[in-house]
């Protein structure tokens, strides 16, 4: 495990004009009307997400300064293990650092000095310019689940993941207004070798969607071979010049960084493209029990980490990043939607604005098997927290069900929808003359309504978001419609969006080079499934 919906889009709530309140109508039409909004995408651009609602935190002053004490504290006293990788330990010991065999310690203000050449805003770029994304400042960005290595598919089974199950997320993705990011490992497809399948993940992505996207991290091999298909997408000297991926660097926790996610993290540094620097906490486990106890490793990981890549090349953008989930102190099994994760992310967000460095964390994350009210709610609790904190990129935002090992079809669609209300909320209050609505408060005056006004003639079409998956129908109409739950609307929301799914034009001669580095690459070396 590692870690809007605006026109057509929102499609559930019908018009209140001609609505039967205890009468029936008849079957189909409600139904047509959703499925002619939502079916046929397109995929129209949807901005990412500028923030214009105010960021909530939960420490004061006295209690960040503590956390950084005290991660000060565990960075020189305790260190961080980097390990199996010499250069790394060459390259703090360079940089004053006291290395110990693999842990490093480090003098008070290091890391903080290294982290002052990091960007605290930088552009994403999309091969479609229209995509790019801003990451940092007040802008947030939802990409979808990262890492499950199972499935529930559209037939209700829970299986391992095929690359047809990849092609497919990444579709849903492309044609999902809210989301603003294809991600990166949407499932794992076990039916491709281990050491080849990074090469179909990463131009699935490239070519199935026009939205950036995440490379592989899973040996610093193949975070070259990502690296060298983005510079047949975009070109070598863009490449070296602007973000075209971004790529997620977990923290083994407690304390230590491995040789695949260092070498990962140079390649990817070397190269200017963004490292997300994000600890795997499960609270209890891999950290205390305790939240600032769990914000100070957090950030003595993040600190070690992300300046490592400053080391690897000053201005290289970084990311600080976090995943956090509690566990059932009975069963050991991790759990979602708490309070304490959320305080965690929270705490972390005001520590990373410290630091300067844009922030990774929530989602819609859930330990529910299936997508019924237990995934609604944690998921709804740990989403809120995510644009409340003034998170930058958001992973894990759509299709994240039973704690990270599914992807899922449904949940998919259900959080999409979400991720579209999350949006509009953030756009704040209009307080322009038409949000201030004066002329429709004179034109109705005391005792009539506003349904036939000019006002809400000029602006019923947007005037409120509108659910793909959302029944708001009378309970007859439902019962006409076969009584469908949220999760079976979600199935056959999907259905269309796949059955209708244009792929983007990518160049021809890019395309086929694109496939020729691929064919070559996998003629290089034998299937591996370990």
């Amino acid at each position: 495990m590692s870690d809007t919906a605006v026109g057509t889009e929102n499609a559930g709530d019908e018009n209140a004009e001609g609505r039967a309140r205890g009468g029936r109508r008849s079957a189909g039409g409600a139904a047509a009307r959703r499925a002619a909004r939502s079916g046929g995408q397109r995929s129209p651009a949807m901005p990412y997400i500028t923030r214009k609602v105010p960021i909530y935190e939960v420490l004061d002053e006295e209690a960040l300064v503590t956390i950084e004490t005290n991660a000060d504290t565990v960075l020189e006293e305790l260190g961080i293990e980097f390990r199996d990788d010499e250069e790394a330990l060459n390259l703090w010991k360079h940089a004053g650092a006291d290395v110990k065999g693999q842990r490093v310690h480090f003098p008070p203000g290091l890391c903080r000095d290294l982290l002052k050449s990091a960007p605290s805003i930088f552009t994403q770029h999309a091969r479609n310019p229209e995509r790019n994304v801003q990451i940092g400042g007040n802008a947030t960005v939802f990409a979808p689940v990262y890492g499950p290595p199972f499935v529930r598919d559209l037939e209700g089974e829970r299986r391992y993941a095929t690359i047809e199950d990849f092609r497919n997320f990444v579709k849903l993705a492309y044609m999902a207004p809210s989301m603003h990011h294809s991600g990166g490992t949407v499932c794992e497809p076990v039916d491709v070798a281990v050491n080849k399948r990074h090469l179909d993940m990463v131009y699935s992505h490239m070519s199935l969607s026009d939205k950036p996207f995440m490379g592989s991290v899973t040996a610093p091999e193949r975070a070259e071979d990502t690296v060298a298909m983005c510079k047949i997408l975009f070109g070598d000297e863009f490449v070296e010049n602007n973000t075209v991926v971004i790529n997620l660097i977990n923290a083994n926790s407690p304390m230590v960084f491995d040789d695949t996610m260092l070498g990962a993290a140079k390649v990817y540094a070397r190269h200017n493209q963004a490292c997300i620097v994000s600890p795997f906490i499960l609270a209890g486990a891999m950290s205390p029990v305790t939240v600032a106890g769990t914000l100070t490793q957090v950030l003595a990981e993040v600190l070690a980490g992300a300046a490592f890549t400053q080391l690897v090349r000053p201005g290289a953008p970084v990311l600080f990043g976090t995943f956090a989930a509690s566990i059932s102190m009975q069963s050991g099994a991790p759990t979602f939607g708490t309070p304490e994760p959320s305080l965690v992310s929270y705490g972390a967000a005001q520590l990373a604005r410290r630091l300067g460095l844009p922030f990774r964390t929530g989602g819609s994350l859930c330990g529910s098997k299936i997508p019924d009210a237990q995934a609604a709610h944690e998921s709804a609790a740990t989403l809120n927290m995510t644009l409340l904190a003034g998170t930058n990129f958001a992973l894990h935002s759509a299709g994240w069900l039973e704690g990270g090992l599914v992807s899922s079809y449904e949940k998919f669609m259900i959080d999409v929808d979400q991720l579209g209300m999350q949006q509009r909320f953030a756009e704040g209050v209009d307080m322009s003359e038409n949000g201030q609505a004066m002329d429709a408060i004179r034109e109705v005056g005391p005792g009539s309504h506003y349904l036939g006004c000019a006002h809400t003639q000029a602006n019923f079409e947007n005037a409120f978001y509108r659910s793909s998956i959302a029944d708001n129908n009378s309970f007859e109409q439902w019962d006409i419609e076969g009584r469908k739950s949220a999760d079976q609307r979600a199935n056959e929301l999907a259905r269309r969006w796949l059955e209708s799914y244009e792929r983007p034009a990518l160049d021809p001669a890019v395309d086929e080079a694109l496939q020729a580095f691929i064919r070559e690459r996998k003629d290089s070396m034998p299937d591996a499934f370990s």
